[in-house]
This record gives C-alpha cells, sequence and structure tokens, in this order.
C-alpha cells in the first residue's frame, strides 16, 4: 500500500494497518507446511525451523512421515493423512515431532485439505509449540476469569479510545451492557461526567506510558442517575511483547462510602472554622449594628450566597413583650446585609430600612415560632412568602434564588429577629447540618447583639443625662470669648464623666471650670452634675479659687467612691488678670498672641475626693489675644504614648494654626483623638478682650 493511498477500514472505522513485530502469532511462533496428495513437503515457512526442529533444505521435497514423524506413530500419521484428503476433515489437536537429534516434541497442530485451480489437493499443517501455547491458553484464561469476576470496574480501550472490554463490574456501574460499549467512546456512554478530563488522561496514559493512579471523579451513571457517586480510577497503558502501544485499560473502583465520610468530615470541619471564625470576628464592638454586619460577613459564602440580619423594630425600641403573644405582621428593621458576589438579591435589601412583614411571611413565622424555617427547594411561590414584597420576590427570582433558610436571633429567651440566608449559586439546598450551624453563628450573634442594644440603650440615657447636665451655650460676657465642645468616646461609646462650665460672676468676672469624675455610665453622670451644682454654688459665693475646690472636695468625698479632677479659673477682664487652682487636673496652656504655646506651671494639687488636702490659687495675666486652653484627659491620652509626648503634640498643634475659636475645637480634635480612643473628652478654649468702658462697682479688689 503507497503513502497516498487510503487504508480500507471495517464497518466501525478501524483502518486496516500493518503490525509491527511483536504480536501474539510471533509470540507463538506459528508454522506451516504444505504437502502433496503423496505426503511429500512441498512448503516449508521460517518458522517451521524452530518449531518442527529441521531447516527447509533438510525437509523440502522429502516425504513427511520419513522426516517428521517417529516409526512408532507412521501407521496413524498415515491414515490420519489419507482421511484428510479424502473427506476434507479437518484434525486438530498435539502430536510428538521427530526431530533432527532424534529427539520428539509435542506440536500443537491444525490440518486441513487444500484445493487448487487445476483440482489437485494438498494438507496444510500449521503448528505452534504446546508448551508455549498452553502457557499462553493459561495466562489468557486467567486473565479473563480475573476481569470477569474482578469486583471492581475493569475496562480495555484501544489507541482510539474506543471500548474493546468491558467486565460485568463495570457494566453495573455505568448500567449499560459490556455490547452497548463495545466500539464507542467514553462520552457515548457516561456524558454525565467530566468525560473532557477523563479523555485526556486516557490521552496522557497513551502518550507517555505513565500510569495514573486513584483519580477521583464524581458524578453520575445511567446505573443510579437520581444520586452523586464517587469513583477512584486508575490508567494503564497495554503494551505488547514488542512494545507495541495495544491501548490503554482502566480500573474503576466505587468508593462512594469513602467519599461520602471524608465529605462530612470536611463539612464538619468547615463549620468548626465558621464557628471558630465567628467567635473571634462577631460581636468585637458594642454596636447593634456592627455585630450583625460581622454575623453576616462570616456566613457568606461558606454557607450562604447572601446572608441578612433583621431585627424587630420593637426588640430595638424595648416596646415588645413577647413574641407568641402577636401572630399578627411585623415591623423588621433590616440591620445588616452581605452577599458573596454583586447579585440582584441584594439590590432592594437596604441596611437600615423599615419594611413590614405580613404574617404569611416565612421570617415573620420563625420569629413567631422560635423555629428554623427552610425551603431546601425554592420555587415562585416559595419566593412570594420569603420577600417582603412582589418586586423582592422578583429580584430574588431573577438572581436564581432557589433555597432559603431563616433562623431565630433569641437572646435570654426573646426573639430578638431573625438570621437570614439565601442561596443562588451554590446549588446545594439547605440541609440539616446548615441548619445546625446556623442556629449555633444565630445564638452565638444573638447574645451579642442584645448586649449591645443594651448598652446603646444605657449609653443613651447616659449621653442624655450627660449633655442634659452640660451648660447650654454660655451668655454673653465682657471682656471673654468663650468657645465649648464635649464628645463621648468613640469606640466605646461610653459616656464618662467629662464636664466644663462657664459661670458669669459679678464685676464683669467670669468662672471657668472643667473636671473630670473617675468612671463611667450613668453614675459618673449624675455625679459630674451634683458636682457642676455645687460649683456653680460656690462660684456664687464669690470665693477663691482654691477654697471652691475645698468646699468640692469635701462633697466629693462622700460620694461613695467617686474622685475628680478639676480646673477653677476667674478671670477679671479689667485688670486682665486670672486666678486659677488646680486639683489634680492636667495643666491647661496659655497661648499669647503672638507667642507660643506653654503649659501653665501650677501646683497640681490632688484630686477632689482624697480628702484633707490644701489646695493653692496661682495669678497671671491674661491679655487682650491670648488663649486659656482647658480640656481633659481624652484629648491627650493615649495607650500607646507617654503623657508628656501628648501634651508637646498639643502645643505644637496649637502653634501651627490660630483658627477661630470654635474652629480651633475642631482642630484640635481631627489632630489629637484617634476612632479607637476609649475616652470622653471636654474642651473649654477662652480668649480675653478688651473692654471699653470700666463697669465695676468701685470696691475693693476682687479675687
Amino acid at each position: 500500500m503507497s503513502a497516498h493511498e487510503s487504508p480500507p477500514r471495517d464497518e466501525h472505522g478501524q483502518a486496516a494497518v500493518p503490525s509491527p513485530p511483536g504480536g501474539l502469532l510471533d509470540l507463538l511462533s506459528v508454522a506451516a507446511i504444505v504437502l502433496d496428495d503423496r505426503g511429500k513437503i512441498v512448503f516449508w515457512s521460517p518458522q517451521a525451523d524452530k518449531v518442527l526442529g529441521h531447516t527447509a533444505e533438510e525437509a523440502l521435497g522429502q516425504y513427511a512421515a520419513d522426516v517428521l514423524v517417529h516409526p512408532m506413530h507412521r501407521d496413524l500419521v498415515v491414515k490420519l493423512f489419507a482421511e484428510i484428503l479424502s473427506t476434507g476433515a479437518s484434525w486438530a489437536g498435539a502430536f510428538p515431532i521427530l526431530r533432527r537429534d532424534g529427539t520428539t516434541r509435542l506440536v500443537e497442530f491444525r490440518n486441513m485439505r487444500l484445493l487448487d485451480d487445476l483440482g489437485d489437493v494438498y494438507a496444510l499443517g500449521i503448528a505452534a509449540d504446546q508448551s508455549m501455547l498452553r502457557r499462553v491458553e493459561t495466562d489468557l484464561a486467567l486473565s479473563e476469569r480475573l476481569v470477569s469476576q474482578a469486583a471492581i470496574g475493569i475496562a480495555l480501550l484501544d489507541t482510539d479510545l474506543r471500548y474493546l472490554l468491558v467486565n460485568p463490574a463495570l457494566e453495573r456501574i455505568n448500567g449499560k451492557s459490556a455490547a452497548d460499549h463495545i466500539g464507542r467512546h467514553p462520552v457515548d456512554i457516561v456524558p454525565s461526567l467530566d468525560v473532557d478530563t477523563i479523555e485526556s488522561a486516557l490521552r496522557q496514559v497513551l502518550l507517555t506510558g505513565t500510569p495514573l493512579i486513584d483519580q477521583y471523579t464524581v458524578g453520575r451513571t445511567p446505573a443510579d442517575p437520581d444520586h452523586d457517586h464517587a469513583w477512584s480510577v486508575s490508567y494503564f497503558r497495554l503494551e505488547g511483547s514488542g512494545g507495541r502501544v495495544i491501548g490503554v485499560a482502566t480500573t474503576v473502583v466505587d468508593v462512594s462510602e469513602r467519599h461520602r465520610v471524608a465529605t462530612e468530615a470536611d463539612r464538619a470541619r468547615r463549620r468548626l472554622a465558621v464557628i471558630a471564625d465567628a467567635s473571634a470576628r462577631v460581636g468585637t464592638t458594642l454596636e447593634v449594628e456592627t455585630t450583625a454586619q460581622e454575623l453576616v460577613e462570616v456566613a457568606v459564602p461558606d454557607l450562604a450566597d447572601v446572608a441578612a440580619v433583621d431585627v424587630l423594630d420593637a426588640v430595638l425600641a424595648f416596646r415588645r413583650t413577647s413574641a407568641s403573644v402577636d401572630r399578627g405582621p411585623e415591623m423588621f428593621r433590616a440591620l445588616a446585609v452581605a452577599s458573596a458576589y454583586p447579585t440582584p438579591a441584594t439590590d432592594s435589601l437596604k441596611v437600615g430600612d423599615l419594611a413590614a412583614y405580613s404574617a404569611d411571611r416565612l421570617i415573620t413565622q420563625c420569629v413567631h415560632t422560635g423555629q428554623p424555617v427552610v425551603v431546601a427547594h425554592a420555587d415562585t411561590s416559595d419566593l412570594q412568602h420569603i420577600a417582603p414584597d412582589a418586586d423582592v420576590a422578583t429580584a430574588f427570582a431573577r438572581a436564581g434564588v432557589h433555597s432559603y433558610l431563616a433562623v431565630p436571633l433569641i437572646a435570654h429567651n426573646e426573639v430578638l429577629g431573625a438570621f437570614d440566608l439565601l442561596r443562588a449559586r451554590n446549588p446545594l439546598p439547605f440541609d440539616d447540618d446548615d441548619v445546625i450551624l446556623a442556629v449555633e453563628l444565630a445564638a452565638r450573634a444573638a447574645v451579642a447583639i442584645d448586649n449591645a442594644r443594651w448598652h446603646q440603650s444605657v449609653r443613651n440615657v447616659s449621653e442624655t443625662l450627660q449633655r442634659s447636665l452640660l451648660p447650654g451655650r454660655p451668655p454673653e460676657l465682657i471682656g471673654l470669648d468663650v468657645a465649648s465642645f464635649y464628645q463621648p468616646a468613640q469606640a466605646s461609646h461610653e459616656v464618662g464623666g467629662d464636664w466644663y462650665d462657664v459661670i458669669p460672676l459679678t464685676d464683669d468676672r467670669t468662672a471657668l471650670v472643667i473636671g473630670d469624675v473617675m468612671g463611667n455610665g450613668i453614675d459618673a453622670a449624675a455625679t459630674m452634675g451634683r458636682l457642676r451644682t455645687a460649683t456653680c454654688a460656690f462660684a456664687d459665693l464669690d470665693l477663691p479659687p482654691d477654697h471652691v475646690l475645698q468646699h468640692l472636695d469635701r462633697i466629693t468625698d462622700g460620694l461613695e467612691h467617686y474622685i475628680a479632677t478639676c480646673i477653677y479659673a476667674v478671670y477679671d477682664p479689667h485688670r486682665h488678670r486670672c486666678h486659677i487652682a488646680n486639683a489634680g487636673h492636667l495643666p491647661p496652656v496659655l497661648a499669647p498672641a503672638g507667642r507660643r504655646p506653654r503649659l501653665l506651671d501650677l501646683p497640681s494639687g490632688a484630686p477632689l475626693g482624697v480628702g484633707g488636702i490644701s489646695f493653692h490659687t496661682t495669678d497671671f495675666e491674661l491679655n487682650p489675644g491670648d488663649r486659656l486652653v482647658l480640656y481633659t484627659d481624652g484629648l491627650v491620652e493615649t495607650r500607646h504614648h507617654a503623657i508628656d509626648e501628648r501634651l508637646d503634640t498639643l502645643l505644637r498643634t496649637l502653634d501651627e494654626s490660630r483658627l477661630p475659636l470654635d474652629d480651633t475645637c475642631q482642630w484640635l480634635l481631627r489632630a489629637l483623638r484617634h476612632p479607637d480612643d476609649h475616652d470622653d473628652v471636654a474642651l473649654l478654649i477662652a480668649q480675653a478682650g478688651t473692654v471699653a468702658v470700666d463697669r465695676r462697682t468701685p470696691g475693693p479688689d476682687r479675687p
């Protein structure tokens, strides 16, 4: 056949190609001889030299009975030869052949009559060494038995990846008979599996000869189209005795149970990882919204594609008594939403929005019963009961939402709201394991949310009390401009006992007060209010600053365990003098006009409430344009810096820019405060001005 001719093909499309040396026939060394009608050897194949033990020169033209047959077997051979020629019957069997060295060897024969175009008859003998033939037959029988009775699936494929052999075990695995396999490709038999990967592996093995062992495949076959199975598949290249590539063998072991156990173990590990993550990430602050956001971010994407936290609005307002009493509609406030990817499902879920859910909505049923609600396979009608309204239900359907889970948020036997989970891209429906995990996450988060809402409620009360006790905008003062500011702690949102006051006195004087009650919460705010009231009362008595602090010290000493720091200053605009006393407070800053700010060197004194400590009044000039900056420690103290370093920063900040008083307050807060600061801050800045007319009543000098 020339190189340009197409080889003939059979009905399956297989091409006729020459076989290289080393095939089965070569292995058996099949010999062929032909005898004429008188028993003379007229044809002799090269393989006959080895099988029959004679050369062609020795055998051709000789009578076969003389050369190949032992005398004791001659009569039998002559009789068989005559029957073959006369009747045309074939004969097969093992026969001892006489070799040139006088020994005999059993040779497997197939004898038959030949007829040429002239009508002459011949006898054809095909022979092979019996020991070799028996060994091959034994190997084939053993191989066939092993393949047919093996508990694992076995298949042989040719170099075009068509099935040549399939054992019964693989028939059962694939759900198709061996006849359905033969001549077809894997894609024709198991199209639901990852056939591209399978065929790529087969071709790699055919090309390289390197086996691929224990390759995992998961999917479904016609044998069990409703359930996933897992198989361990191995691939081996098959070669003939001469190295010719015959095809590839595959073994298939069903490892579904092992795969199921491994999958469950992996899910358990992932559940534990999610719970551990939640323990570390949920409840890091006493912010209701932040805690809810932490919960939903833990849930995606491991548990759901979309997660939301909806809390009953009545619970946030502390109006709700029992979720089991009311079976009507509920008002929910969306506290947090998170998605594993951009999706229309979240477009209409806005954090902070208030939504009414009727009694037939699943989230409403969840909070009424206090039990999880699961819709493993959600259709269009289910989405109408999941979403708050028809538009949101349409968005859910467009996003491909197919499974829903709602878990109640319960803390101290009170239902706070619901933890909502949706799956769209994740093809698996929510199952019992998912419910267990969601309940665990919700239980942990509910306690944190409940603590946060109570804390925020107490804080709101404290802050309301705090601000109500602080002075409003001061009245117009003579010769003095004042700006003040109060800010609660940003990180803990805990109200403390910081306060300030601006008190007009006789003769155009002004008392400036700043203080800090140690501690926080309602008690600290209440103590601050009592001290502020007492300070105003003592200020009306025209007492010197040190005397005012001594009276405040005695009052504070009687207020249980509270102590406080305080600065009390009195400014006289006509003399431009300021009298000041300190009770354990940070030193004020004097910022003279046109000169660098400096800390006032005052006797620090002891905090109020220590008892029995004397205080000292110091006076200094405060000329027009000069500023006095009073502040609490929340402005400058941090956990990571020395107080001297922070006071230097305060002086540098004041020196950088001289802004209006209100702007200076904001400038200092932006420069010195950090979002994580855990203390509140009070700030009071006074700037001396000019007095056109001395309106004082004549009398002795006042402090």
